[in-house]
């Protein structure tokens, strides 16, 4: 189905390509509506109505981090105070190729709904700003829009005074009952509508339950197993019964810990997970300290105050006895389990509200239903492998799973804010540096703390599992030197940041391709070089004045390529594209290469360009991607990407626009024709 609508899209951008030039694309058009609920409550209503076609990323992002999820920024004022948050219907979600993971998004139209509370009886107005972005199969365009909604007509003094005079029993006390509610109404259902707006939740949850699972085999739990089970055998259907009643209380005491971190936390943290990077990072130190405690060098653990106090209430009654029988199973359980919890918990926060308590839910089933299971079925407990070394190996391998997970959450802010940190080549080479020393371990070259002597050479699993390991650290090596390492590419930080690409050096030496000699001079040196790179080492420049400059003085055209640092389908145009030969030949030798991030908000202008221009709301513009997406919008009438042209030194353009095209040979006649058009000139 995907591949049908990608097919009827790329023709229906064909046959309509010749008209796109007449106008900016503007694919999602705002309507703005104040809805009175009552003398001091309003409902503002966004309401987008989205081209065919098209479709605008929701609020909660999905499995991945390149979408731009929808955010709403409101002026601060103290006449008005807002009630919850931007509530929004179900989104769509799909599995997107290109970003290889679920997406949420709406299409056609939708409304999102935020109710405040009025605090003055004179008009005025809500002002504020949403961001977002808005993409078709191939190109994506920003979302940026001022918003401004009418108060007037509101009178919440009287509304005060008509509470305050309302008793409790009289009839009228429904209405105000009812105006209450709608004022809390957005809070009490943005749970419901979280818990359903994806699709990958049941996937998560799974993993979750297999977390559980995992935690089961820890050496602070495994143990533990026969020693409960004999404890409720022994009393008959009593003991059954009292059984259940365990595993429903682990249950209940991990889904409060869920609830708790979904207070904590929130629905939105999503929005701030995708762009900023204290959460990043503060993730990244769990994860590292989580990693250490598995493999052995310290134990995390709770004040033996609160296990003892635990241990000794087991006997304070049946069902109370019980409940305490099992929060000292999680309590003794906390050094081993916490690092698989919190894993699971950590996962669960850039989702939906109730995501962690779903998450818990199944790491708790994991653990709680085996125990029950058992002591329903005691038999069962001969088929249980005998607790030894093999779970000492559990968690190191989980240990060295984390410390690569741990590298992820940095690899998100560091792209963000350029840090340039975790290049492909360091991100590569720890991976390879931790596989290859988990591997080591698992031939029994090297041991940790609480290793004993296991003669692993009658493990034949842990043979095949190092077996596996190395051959996935012999994969990973060749990306060191610029392979595209397709399967794990996802995990990767992009090909911009590969210092070293031997394919590229291979060119560039030979002459081979057209590549550009180690030796080319600028003829200017490139504003912004320091923050900014094109793939696979092409020369170029990143500011649009200058290249203009440098290809009046060289006699060349220009190539203008406005992309963006989380544009997908521009990576993957470049990879089918650029690296062609005759590709790069044609930018070394007949343009002058000139890309535009029009994403980017960490570059500043100069001091002498700040102010120069003005964006659409009036306001000056400072930062090098506001402009690029001034240039684009006012210049060339256009605002998505990947968007490209051929231009000559006055900005004329010669050839294009064309946007998400990866036949090399159709893109050589795009260049072709607006070189052919500038020699002509």
């Amino acid at each position: 189905m995907k591949n049908i609508r990608t097919l009827l899209t790329t023709c229906l951008m064909a046959c309509l390509s010749v008209f796109v030039f007449a106008q900016t694309v503007a694919p999602v058009k705002w309507a703005y509506k104040t809805v009175k609920v009552n003398d001091s409550v309003a409902e503002l209503q966004f309401t987008a109505t989205i081209e065919p076609n098209w479709h605008l990323y929701a609020q909660k992002p999905g499995q991945n981090q390149i979408e731009q999820p929808l955010v709403f920024n409101f002026t601060k004022s103290p006449k008005y105070e807002r009630i919850g948050k931007v509530t929004e219907p179900t989104p769509q979600s799909d599995y997107d190729d290109l970003l290889d993971a679920h997406s949420n998004f709406y299409s056609k139209q939708v409304t999102f709904k935020q109710r405040v509370k009025v605090k003055d009886d004179q008009p005025f107005t809500v002002q504020g700003k949403l961001e977002g972005q808005a993409c078709i199969e191939g190109r994506c365009t920003p979302i940026e829009e001022k918003f401004s909604f009418d108060i007037k007509d509101f009178h919440p003094a009287v509304a005060a005074v008509a509470e305050e005079n309302t008793e409790p029993e009289e009839a009228d006390s429904e209405v105000a009952e009812a105006d209450a509610n709608a004022q809390i109404a957005p809070a009490a259902e943005e749970p419901a509508a979280n818990a359903e707006e994806e699709e990958s939740l049941l996937m998560y949850f799974l993993g979750a339950v297999l977390g559980g699972l995992v935690g089961l085999l820890m050496p602070c739990v495994f143990p533990m197993i026969p020693m409960t089970v004999s404890y409720f055998s022994k009393d008959g259907n009593t003991g059954k019964r009292n059984a259940m009643l365990y595993g429903f209380f682990i249950i209940l005491i991990f889904v409060i810990f869920g609830l708790v971190l979904s207070l904590i936390f929130g629905a939105d943290l999503g929005n701030v997970l995708s762009t900023h990077w204290i959460p990043n990072i503060l993730f990244a130190v769990i994860f590292f300290i989580f990693a250490l405690s598995l493999l052995g060098y310290f134990e995390i653990t709770l004040p033996s105050s609160w296990v003892n106090g635990s241990a000794k209430r087991q006997n304070a009654g049946s069902v109370a006895g019980i409940f305490f029988m099992a929060l000292t199973l999680v309590l003794v359980s906390f050094s081993c389990t916490l690092p698989i919890a919190g894993a699971v918990a950590l996962n669960a926060a850039g989702g939906s509200f109730l995501k962690p308590v779903i998450g818990m839910l199944g790491f708790s089933l994991g653990i709680a239903v085996p125990f029950t299971l058992f002591a329903l079925f005691p038999n069962m407990l001969k088929k249980l492998p005998k607790s030894g070394g093999w779970m000492n190996t559990l968690k190191v391998v989980l240990a060295f799973v984390e410390l690569a997970f741990a590298l992820k959450f940095i690899n998100v802010p560091d792209q963000t804010y350029h840090w340039r940190i975790l290049d492909r080549e360091v991100y590569l080479s720890l991976w390879i540096v931790l596989f290859s020393l988990l591997g080591f371990y698992l031939l029994g070259k090297i041991k940790f703390p609480h290793d004993d002597d296991y003669p692993v050479q009658k493990s034949w699993f842990r043979f095949l599992l190092s077996v596996a390991v190395f051959s996935f650290v012999v994969y990973m090596v060749p990306g060191l030197f610029g392979a595209p390492l397709k399967a794990i590419s996802g995990w990767l930080p992009p090909m911009t940041t590969q210092d070293f690409d031997i394919a590229n050096i291979v060119r560039t030496e030979s002459g081979a391709g057209g590549g550009q000699a180690a030796t080319y001079q600028w003829t200017e040196e490139p504003m912004y070089a320091d923050k900014l790179e094109i793939p696979f080492g092409i020369k170029g420049y990143f500011d649009y004045d200058q290249a203009l400059r440098v290809a009046k003085k060289e006699g060349k055209p220009v190539f203008l390529d406005f992309t963006g640092h989380g544009c997908t389908n521009c990576r993957n145009v470049e990879n089918a594209v650029w690296i062609d030969p005759e590709v790069r030949r044609i930018f070394a030798e007949e343009v002058i290469v000139c890309t535009m991030y029009a994403d980017d908000k960490v570059i500043p202008l100069p001091d002498e360009e700040k102010g120069k221009l003005t964006d659409a709301n009036g306001d000056p513009i400072t930062m090098l991607g506001a402009k690029n997406r001034y240039i684009e919008q006012n210049i060339y009438n256009e605002n998505s990407q990947p968007c490209y042209f051929v231009v000559d030194p006055t900005g004329n353009v010669l050839s294009g626009p064309t946007y998400y095209e990866r036949d090399k040979d159709k893109y050589i006649a795009f260049l072709r024709k607006g070189i052919d058009a500038y020699k002509a000139k």
